[in-house]
């Protein structure tokens, strides 16, 4: 039952690009909760698997013997559901930004995302990091998201 849930239903056990499968299957998830229960179910979500992840990501990687494994992709998830949450992304372009953003951050790790991911140790420093993303993300995808608007 951990595994299903900290792979997001196996998503992360795809080949090549596992976080770039959990961050879709999350932002596929998340489009049907914002349009059937709404933003703030959403939210609420994002707080539980946060919360939860924290503690079952610190019993896998003793189980596993590895730190962030790439398998683990529920901090994708939550990173894109708390940077959609924080846009109140609507359109299919706004959640397409939120992607493209969010894994941008996510690879990239610039600034204190990087050093949350070779500071911070469990699942801490597995969630924080994309949690991170998902607030830069968000930052930049209602920035463009704005300027599309005014200028198009």
């Amino acid at each position: 039952m951990r595994k299903l849930f900290l792979t997001f239903f196996y998503s992360g056990l795809l080949p090549k690009a596992p976080g770039t499968w959990g961050t879709l299957a999350g932002l596929i998830v998340a489009w049907f909760i914002v349009q059937h229960l709404g933003f703030e179910t959403l939210f609420l979500a994002t707080i539980l698997i946060t919360l939860v992840s924290f503690r079952e990501i610190d019993l896998y990687e003793k189980e596993v013997g590895e730190h962030d494994s790439k398998e683990i992709v529920i901090d994708e998830v939550a990173g894109i559901w708390l940077s959609i949450c924080i846009t109140a992304a609507t359109t299919p372009i706004y959640f397409a930004l939120n992607f493209i953003f969010f894994r941008i951050f996510d690879i990239w790790k610039p600034s204190i995302i990087g050093r949350i991911d070779k500071e911070a140790k469990g699942g801490y420093g597995v969630m924080g990091d994309d949690l991170l993303a998902g607030v830069f993300g968000a930052i930049c995808s209602g920035a463009v998201y704005m300027m599309i608007e005014k200028f198009i």
